[in-house]
């Protein structure tokens, strides 16, 4: 049943964020236009495509198990900072506090999930133990 779990929570994670990496390039114009509303517009367009090419890598590499400690770091790297960046409730309107606020702890949430798969790995279902049980037999 924890292989099946383990299985199960990747997909979710994974799910999230090809969503995210979907969302980010088929509204690219209003993507960028929040990156400039949050004050990122230091080599916009480079890390527009940088945080699109982490989204759709670490996605992938968690979806199907192969190498997912390094996905959950990548995708970490990426979701930790926006977390602070997008979500900073404390800095928000009265009005939009409690929404953001909602969301601060959603990614959170997430964050969690990523580093339970950092420190755990992809359990027994990924390419990984595939290729590593195919090399055993081989031999």
């Amino acid at each position: 049943m924890k292989n099946i779990i383990d299985l199960l929570a990747r997909l979710c994670i994974a799910t999230i964020f090809l969503y995210e990496a979907y969302d980010s390039v088929a509204f690219g114009k209003l993507t960028k236009q929040k990156m400039t509303d949050y004050g990122i517009i230091w080599q916009q367009d480079v890390l527009f495509v940088l945080a699109a090419a982490v989204l759709v890598v670490g996605a992938v590499f968690m979806l199907i198990g192969y190498r997912a400690k390094f996905a959950a770091l990548l995708l970490l790297l990426y979701w930790v900072p926006l977390t602070f960046i997008v979500h900073s409730f404390w800095n928000d309107p009265e009005a939009d506090r409690r929404i953001q606020s909602i969301f601060f702890m959603r990614n959170i949430a997430i964050t969690g999930g990523l580093l339970m798969i950092y420190l755990h790995g992809s359990g027994k279902y990924s390419v990984r133990r595939l290729l590593d049980n195919r090399r055993i037999k081989t031999r």
